[in-house]
């Protein structure tokens, strides 16, 4: 298992956003469809939920790798945040987006994505998206993201090539935001 340095990683983010860049694309395209509650799964230090949760949205933050969710807890400690494997995790309840932002399934291991993306469709709420983002041709296909989304009764319903919602084209894309959703119930 990866372990980051949660406040090196942060830090990176920092710099960034004092240099002008735009560091919340993902909150930006999550809070684009007013959603009442979201679960970030994979949460890192909390960019995204911090975010989220300054624009008003109910976050709770799920990540499995200590120094990162310690830097989260410093930035946030308002929040909710829980330490735990993305393949195994189970809050008890459901949210109307869970997001896996800045390359989730990539950190989980080959034989494990189906799992990660079955539980984190076993907390989307009736008619609620799963929205991820990832790097291609990193040893992990959009068909095998694809498949495991449908054997977890998830729906394609847009795919985008970033966050700012450019289009997606392939072959040749090398980013994928895509955009499942629940059945209604």
């Amino acid at each position: 298992m990866t372990t980051f340095d949660g406040r090196a990683y942060q830090r990176h983010f920092d710099e960034l956003a004092g240099l002008g860049a735009d560091v919340h694309g993902e909150a930006d395209f999550v809070a684009g469809g007013a959603p009442a509650s979201v679960l970030d799964a994979g949460c890192g230090t909390g960019r995204v939920a911090i975010e989220l949760a300054r624009r008003g949205i109910e976050v709770v933050g799920v990540d499995r790798d200590a120094s990162m969710l310690a830097e989260a807890r410093r930035r946030a400690p308002e929040l909710a945040w829980f330490e735990g494997d993305l393949t195994g995790f189970d809050l008890g309840r459901r949210f109307a987006v869970v997001v896996l932002a800045g390359n989730v399934p990539l950190f989980c291991a080959p034989g494990e994505r189906d799992r990660l993306v079955a539980r984190c469709a076993a907390h989307v709420a009736p008619g609620g998206r799963l929205v991820a983002g990832f790097q291609l041709g990193r040893g992990y296909t959009l068909e095998e993201y694809d498949a495991a989304a449908s054997g977890a009764g998830l729906a394609l319903e847009e795919r985008l090539s970033t966050w700012q919602r450019a289009a997606f084209v392939a072959p040749g894309a090398d980013y994928a935001v895509s955009v499942h959703r629940a059945p209604r119930g």
